[in-house]
């Protein structure tokens, strides 16, 4: 299952971690099943904050020109979420 997490685009990490926060705040779920869902949570949000930390790095990476423009700077050894490095631009 951690090798299906890292497949998990941000979307689906974060309705998963949605659902999963709604289960806790229901408050019926047996000690152990709250724990595991707490376990999955903290890893689902751990792959979001890498899919967010990667669109920052992508986004200062915009540059204004000497005219005004916007000029993209490509950049290859900024690491991906996934451990890779590269970010594809």
């Amino acid at each position: 299952m951690a090798a299906e997490k890292k497949e998990l685009s941000f979307e689906k990490a974060i309705a998963r971690l949605e659902e999963i926060v709604r289960e806790l705040e229901d408050g019926r779920l047996p000690l152990e099943n709250a724990l595991e869902l707490f376990e999955e949570g903290v890893g689902l949000s751990r792959i979001c904050e890498g899919c967010l930390e990667a669109a920052e790095q992508k986004i200062s990476i915009l540059l204004t020109d000497e005219k005004g423009g916007i000029l993209l700077k490509e950049v290859d050894s900024i690491p991906s979420p996934g451990g890779g490095r590269g970010l594809g631009l």
